[in-house]
């Protein structure tokens, strides 16, 4: 049993959800000289649910490797990814602000899917066990006019953010109905979350 685990993510919004659920967690970031982004790559005629299932797995593949050389005291590992789906088109994290407003464009006054994967890894003295869970989630936009999406674009929020948008920021004010996890369309989906760290042996209540 544990109530100590290590988060393989950046995102500040990923660690605020397991301290508001109580969880004593540590961010396991990557090296310098590691190429994270590069696990990202959509493979070609990749499907939404596929894709975001793999990355995650290779981000948890290489956090435990990064656990191991670092020598850090071993305790669960959990990772997770997020992808904006339109039909099989996956929406990644715009390049730039002409790419975030074509995505926000796309997405204006249409149903899309947020997928979330989570895997937890724990360290063994036989290899890392792992589980893994997918959270699929429904977001409707209302229509957007150009000058709606110029102006949340120039806000930066769209940045670094997979279809362009934080559901938790001023994009919430054009979301007209939401179906699934409110948290797994922020990052990290709470009932899946619990599932494979409960599996791992860390329980959250």
């Amino acid at each position: 049993m544990s109530d100590f685990i290590y988060l393989a993510s950046q995102s500040p919004r990923r660690l605020q959800l397991l301290a508001q659920w109580g969880l004593r967690c540590e961010q396991l970031l990557p090296d310098v000289d590691e190429d994270v982004e590069s696990l990202e790559a959509v493979a070609p005629g990749e499907a939404p649910a596929a894709y975001v299932q793999r990355v995650t797995g290779l981000k948890l593949q290489a956090s435990l490797a990064r656990l191991q050389r670092r020598g850090l005291p071993p305790a669960p590992v959990l990772c997770a990814d997020t992808t904006v789906a339109l039909g099989r088109r996956i929406l990644g994290k715009p390049v730039d602000a002409a790419d975030a407003c074509q995505m926000l464009a796309n997405l204006a006054g249409q149903r899309h899917r947020v997928l979330t994967a989570v895997a937890v890894g724990r360290p063994g003295a036989h290899g890392a066990k792992s589980w893994a869970a997918l959270s699929t989630s429904w977001v409707v936009f209302e229509p957007l006019s150009a000058a709606q999406i110029r102006r949340y674009v120039d806000s930066g929020e769209p940045m670094g953010k997979a279809g362009a948008y934080a559901i938790q920021g001023r994009a919430a004010l054009w979301v007209s109905h939401i179906s699934g996890s409110y948290s797994g369309i922020m990052g990290l989906p709470a009932h899946e979350t619990a599932q494979v760290l409960g599996a791992a042996g860390v329980h959250l209540f």
